[in-house]
Parts: structure tokens; C-alpha cells; sequence
């Protein structure tokens, strides 16, 4: 496994983990790769992978559509009632 196959996969995996279908989060691993190819350097040291990851997570938050996408927020925690 070369790099490029390494963040797509990864990518792809962690996009699917998030609630995206399978057919966008492979459209977005293929964006990050791309990031990847055309990109000479890192945000900060070690950060390459976070980097491809994050335009990869925001080309997947356009091209979906409102069905598609995972919701948002915090799960609501019940609180038992004083009275």
C-alpha cells in the first residue's frame, strides 16, 4: 500500500464511520487524494492526512444532498425531573 491508496482508503473509511453513503465519501476520498498531488507541504508538521481529510470532509458537505447528510449536534441526555 502506497500513500495515496493509504488516504484513500482511510478517507473514504472515516467518512463512511461519520454517516455519509459510500458513493460520496468515494467522490471525497478522490478530492483529498487530489489535495494530496497537488499539495508540496503540510499545514504544520505531521499534519498531511488532516489536511487532505479536512477538503475531503467539505467537498462531501456540498456535493451531498440534505438527505444524505449525517446529522448534527449532540445526542439530548435526559435529566430526571426534581418533581
Amino acid at each position: 500500500m502506497n500513500h495515496i491508496e493509504f488516504i484513500e482508503q482511510n478517507i473514504r473509511s472515516q467518512l463512511i464511520k461519520l454517516g455519509y453513503p459510500e458513493s460520496v465519501a468515494q467522490s471525497s476520498a478522490f478530492r483529498g487524494v487530489d489535495h494530496y498531488k497537488r499539495c508540496s507541504q503540510a499545514s504544520k508538521k505531521g499534519a498531511m492526512f488532516d489536511d487532505c481529510f479536512y477538503y475531503a470532509k467539505q467537498w462531501a458537505d456540498k456535493t451531498s444532498l440534505p438527505a444524505e447528510k449525517p446529522k448534527k449536534g449532540r445526542a439530548k441526555k435526559s435529566t430526571p425531573a426534581l418533581f
